[in-house]
């Protein structure tokens, strides 16, 4: 299993529409082979932003680099630069190789 991540440092105040970027938007992940969840999290806020992170499961890291290379991707990812959030930095990519679960 693989799950990869993007942590987002949001600006105060541009939550509320970063929120309705990634509710509005059509992912089709449930598309793509080997996908099996995702989840958006909002973590602490800090002084300047609030921390979110994008969470995504799949069967394999090769399941994953093929959502990456695909249309799908694509078109999910078409209108990100058009968003009334304000971020802080570029999206900090993780990617994990499950070893142990239950």
């Amino acid at each position: 299993m693989y799950i990869a991540m993007n942590r987002f440092k949001v600006a105060k105040g541009s939550e509320d529409a970063f929120e309705a970027l990634w509710k509005g938007r059509d992912s089709r992940l449930g598309d793509m082979k080997g996908f099996r969840e995702f989840k958006l999290l909002r973590g602490p806020a800090r002084e300047d932003h609030t921390l979110f992170a994008s969470h995504s499961v799949w069967d394999s890291h090769d399941d994953f680099v093929a959502w990456t290379k695909s249309e799908n991707f694509r078109a999910s990812h078409r209108n990100a630069g058009e968003s009334k959030a304000t971020y802080l930095g570029h999206p900090e990519f993780e990617g994990f190789t499950v070893v142990e679960g239950a």
